[in-house]
C-alpha cells in the first residue's frame, strides 16, 4: 500500500529547523520515482469524482506534487509564493507564524471567477498558509473545492481550521 512505503521513506529530523521540532522530510520519496508516480495515482484516486479546474500549489513543496498532480488531471496549476517572488500583478494575504507574519501571494489572473481550485501542500501542520492561499482564493471568487496533502500532522488539530472552506481534505501519511 501506498501510505505504508510513503511513512516508510518519510525521514524524521529531529531538532530542525530549531530544537524540539521532528521534521518530516519528503526528499528521500522524490528519490524514488515509482513511489512519486504511485502517491499521484493515490491523489487522483481519491479526487474521484470531484470537480477541480485548477491546482494551486504552495511554495516551494507544494510545486512538486501539486505540478504533477495538475499535469496528471490535465488541468492548470497556479503557484502560490511568497511575497514579492510572483512578476506580474499579484494578490496577497498575510498570516501569523510562530514567530511573526508571513505574506503569500497569487497572480491576479491565475483563474476566472467561479473557478473550483483544489489547494495542495506537501504537509499540513498548523494550517496558517493554507488557510492564508484560501483566502486568496476567494479574494479572486475562486471556490475551494478541497485539499490534498503528502503529510498531515494530525496531532496539531489544525484540519478543523480548514473546514470553513472545504470538506474534501486528503492526507496521505497522517501522524496522530
Amino acid at each position: 500500500m501506498v501510505i505504508d512505503e510513503l511513512k516508510a521513506v518519510i525521514r524524521d529530523i529531529p531538532d530542525f529547523p530549531k530544537p524540539g521540532i521532528v521534521f518530516k522530510d519528503i526528499t528521500p520519496v522524490l528519490q524514488n520515482q515509482e513511489l512519486c508516480t504511485a502517491i499521484v495515482e493515490e491523489f487522483v484516486d481519491r479526487l474521484n469524482g470531484l470537480e477541480i479546474d485548477a491546482i494551486a500549489g504552495v511554495e516551494s513543496r507544494g510545486f512538486l506534487f501539486g505540478m504533477m498532480l495538475a499535469n496528471k488531471l490535465n488541468i492548470p496549476f497556479i503557484p502560490i509564493r511568497k511575497q514579492g517572488k510572483l512578476p506580474s500583478k499579484t494578490i496577497g494575504e498575510s498570516y501569523k507564524l510562530e514567530y511573526g507574519q508571513a505574506t503569500i501571494e497569487m497572480h491576479e489572473d491565475a483563474f476566472t471567477a467561479g473557478s473550483r481550485i483544489l489547494i495542495h501542500d506537501d504537509l499540513l501542520a498548523t494550517g496558517g498558509t493554507v488557510v492564508a492561499a484560501s483566502k486568496l482564493i476567494e479574494k479572486l471568487e475562486g471556490v475551494v473545492v478541497g485539499y490534498a496533502f503528502v503529510i498531515s500532522l494530525d496531532f496539531l488539530q489544525s484540519l478543523g481550521r480548514l473546514t470553513r472552506f472545504s470538506d474534501n481534505i486528503i492526507a496521505l501519511a497522517r501522524y496522530e
